[in-house]
């Protein structure tokens, strides 16, 4: 890890992270896969770049996220195929617009994990990228030996008062079950069985390892209470742990990688539960479970080494939090204008000058800068921000790169 560390420091700035110079193959392409759902997709638009800058924290990242001109940078040195995002496959140099397609451009994980594993490995690299929203472990990315889906009692029982045919909801889930587990490792088979046609300059005769996965997926395992009747109790998620497990075994077998690095993005949308305001305590106990059930295959024996778990819940905006606890002092206020023009004792030009008015004298220019421009979605996908994606990314290659020093591929 310190080798590779200070050989990315000396290189960067004759090369930049992304690789303003193309370099030959000279050894084993690495190849990283990406899956999950919709948080895995990305939501983040381009537009929420700007306030990565704002913090000194973040600043550092959008640098290497964009060029001289301040538009996103393209990587010479890292391609990607990606499907489920758009309607067709998208194929081409890392940049911006990999996210989600729809109201884009848009940036998931892989933007961010692609500039730094390059930066941290100065190699040529592949992302394979696969996610579509609103999927789940125990239906449709169940992998082939966990099994068949099993209803429980409670469902079964529900399905018999609402007078359902049973056997067709039985059929129906057989069908779906594993369906998308199929479609990514379908996918990443056509990809490396054609690597040219995604990445120009590979060479054959040096080949490609599969160096890596990433999973970041779960919102629709967390709020199915059918599935998981207990999850607000200790140990309501235990399926979701145990399939998981087998996920990551079956795709080392399926993919012939036995000891691939797997990295688990744990879900963290709402920030840390200790920092839960108190509108969202009612949810402490379930998102506290679930994000020890994702992180739980991690500790397992076996997967001492090469299966970690990332807690996005670090990369939480809490000063956006803050500033929305500070807006909703005013709400009463903006609602009685909102109101006014409603009733046309105000003109809308009128309300929309006294609205302007009243945040100006509640926030300062840089914090209505942040409130307005940070995010770009709905919280349960980390608010639209870019600057949230961006540390999930980085910290989903910093964790590959630890678990890699050493790594023999074999």
């Amino acid at each position: 890890m310190k080798r590779l560390l200070a050989f990315s420091v000396l290189t960067a700035g004759l090369i930049g992270f992304c690789g303003a110079v193309t370099m030959a193959q000279d050894k084993p392409l690495k190849v990283f896969i990406l899956a999950g759902q919709s948080n895995m997709q990305g939501h983040a638009h381009v537009r929420t770049f700007d306030v990565i800058g704002m913090d000194p924290k973040t600043a550092p990242i959008l640098k290497e996220m964009v060029n001289a001109e301040g538009t996103p940078r393209v990587c010479e040195k890292v391609w990607i195929s990606s499907i489920g995002c758009a309607e067709e496959e998208q194929v081409g140099k890392l940049t911006a617009g990999f996210g989600a397609k729809a109201r884009g451009p848009k940036i998931g994980p892989e933007f961010t994990f692609g500039i730094y594993m390059q930066k941290l490995l100065d190699e040529p690299i592949l992302i394979i990228k696969t996610a579509w929203g609103g999927k789940s472990v125990h239906t449709d990315f169940r992998p082939p030996n966990a099994g068949p889906y099993e209803f429980n009692e409670s469902q079964l029982e529900g399905f018999k008062k609402q007078g359902k045919d049973l056997e067709a909801i039985k059929a129906a889930k057989a069908e779906a079950t594993g369906h998308y587990y199929r479609l990514m490792t379908n996918h990443v088979k056509k990809v490396l069985a054609d690597i040219k046609r995604v990445y120009p300059d590979y060479d054959s005769e040096e080949g490609y390892e599969l160096a890596g996965f990433v999973w970041f997926q779960g919102w629709n395992d967390m709020v199915d209470r059918g599935t998981y009747p207990n999850r607000d109790k200790p140990g309501g998620y235990d399926q979701y742990s145990e399939v998981l497990a087998q996920f990551i075994r079956d795709v080392r077998k399926d993919l012939a990688a036995p000891k691939m690095p797997f990295v688990i993005g744990v879900m963290g949308v709402g920030g840390p539960i200790e920092k839960y305001s108190p509108e969202q305590q009612r949810y402490s106990g379930i998102h506290r479970n679930f994000r020890n059930a994702m992180a739980a295959p991690a500790a397992l024996p076996e997967f001492k080494g090469n299966v970690a778990a990332v807690l996005t819940e670090m990369y939480w905006d809490m000063e956006v939090v803050a500033l929305r606890g500070k807006e909703k002092t005013i709400k009463e206020k903006r609602d009685a204008i909102n109101n006014a023009i409603k009733e046309k004792e105000m003109s809308r030009e009128e309300g929309t000058a006294a609205i302007d008015e009243l945040y100006a004298e509640t926030f300062t220019p840089r914090e209505l800068v942040i409130l307005k421009e940070s995010t770009s979605n709905f919280d349960f996908h980390y608010m639209g921000s870019a600057k949230i994606m961006a540390q999930i990314g980085k910290g989903f290659a910093e964790a590959m790169v630890e678990m890699m020093d050493g790594w023999s591929g074999e």
